[in-house]
């Protein structure tokens, strides 16, 4: 039968919680600013910085005012950025991503120019970008309507091209089509671009926190939903299988989406591969804190530290979160 007090008092784990410092060299995981990556959206027209009502302190910003965003990013030593674009005109194909002069085109270029250490990765989908706010072109099967799987990869490799040359440091495809690193991988190699990695979101769940991503991002599907090609939230055996495929044909980094109700799924999918591992807080996770620390309900800094720390607890390398510089400043200021 098992004893509690065992080895009382010989053992005494709050020996080592007594005094700050001790506390400080012996914490297993620490959270720094190396960690995060900033997600940005990039919205058409001029002279725009307009906030995202459901994500307090988010924005969107036109092209000729984002640098000042760059700017107060490289200011806090955040690493990385994560690009997303808003264009003015939506079609069926999603057309507007695959342009060479197309929103996020100008951002990475623009960035480059102004931050050229500022790492720079751009997502890869079309559902900010198709009239309809499906992941590719849409066809009928079976007499409804759902994403051309096969049809989408050529774009999906199209696009990851059109990414590269404008200068774009990482490209990660979250759209979850079959066979969509190899394509954009065989893509990118036949184009000269072997050296640019790639971040799989591998583990997109099909998830109610992204609801105010898609006023950010304004895709929302206009009919149905994504659970045909997102995974379902009760599967963990299939994520582990759907991170396997995705670094069998040529994923640098796998990412988990969300974070904070999966990270079961990240501990399995970094013992299970030990690769760089990515998790990206989402919208729904950021507006909950945001929200309940508006009402003075909780500490939002000690909050949001100690989800972030959490998701090194869990395995996490790269951290995307809309937190970034709110926890650069706080991480700065100790």
């Amino acid at each position: 039968m098992f004893d509690p007090t065992a080895g009382f008092p010989t053992h005494r784990p709050r020996r080592l919680r007594g005094h700050p410092r001790l506390r400080d060299l012996v914490r297993e995981n620490v959270l720094t600013r190396d960690d995060l990556i900033y997600p940005l959206f990039v919205y058409h027209g001029t002279n725009l910085s307009r906030e995202i009502p459901s994500m307090p302190g988010q924005r969107q910003w036109s092209l000729d005012r984002l640098g000042e965003l760059i700017d107060e990013v490289v200011e806090l030593k955040i690493p990385g950025v994560m690009l997303f674009g808003i264009p003015e005109r939506k079609d069926a194909l999603g057309s507007a991503a695959l342009r060479d002069d197309g929103l996020v085109q100008q951002a990475i270029r623009l960035i480059k120019k102004r931050s050229p250490e500022l790492l720079t990765i751009t997502d890869l989908c079309f559902c900010e970008y198709t009239d309809h706010g499906h992941c590719g072109p849409l066809v009928e099967v079976a007499g409804r309507m759902d994403v051309d799987n096969d049809a989408t990869l050529p774009l999906l490799a199209e696009q990851a091209v059109s990414h590269a040359k404008a200068g774009a440091d990482v490209i990660a495809p979250s759209g979850m089509m079959d066979g969509m690193v190899r394509a954009i991988r065989g893509g990118l190699d036949a184009s000269g671009f072997a050296h640019v990695p790639i971040m799989s979101y591998a583990s997109k769940f099909a998830s109610a926190y992204y609801g105010p991503f898609r006023d950010a991002a304004e895709s929302a599907p206009s009919f149905g939903d994504r659970r045909g090609y997102q995974m379902d939230p009760a599967n963990g055996d299939e994520a582990v299988r759907e991170a396997a495929i995705d670094l069998a044909e040529g994923a640098d980094v796998i990412m988990v989406k969300p974070a904070l109700a999966y990270l079961d799924v990240a501990r399995r999918l970094k013992d299970a591969f030990g690769v760089p591992l990515a998790a990206y807080n989402v919208s729904g996770e950021y507006a909950m804190i945001k929200a309940a620390a508006e009402r003075g309900w909780i500490d939002e800094r000690r909050i949001v530290l100690e989800t972030l720390t959490g998701f090194k607890r869990a395995g996490i390398d790269m951290i995307l979160t809309y937190h970034a510089p709110d926890v650069a400043r706080w991480l700065q200021q100790g």
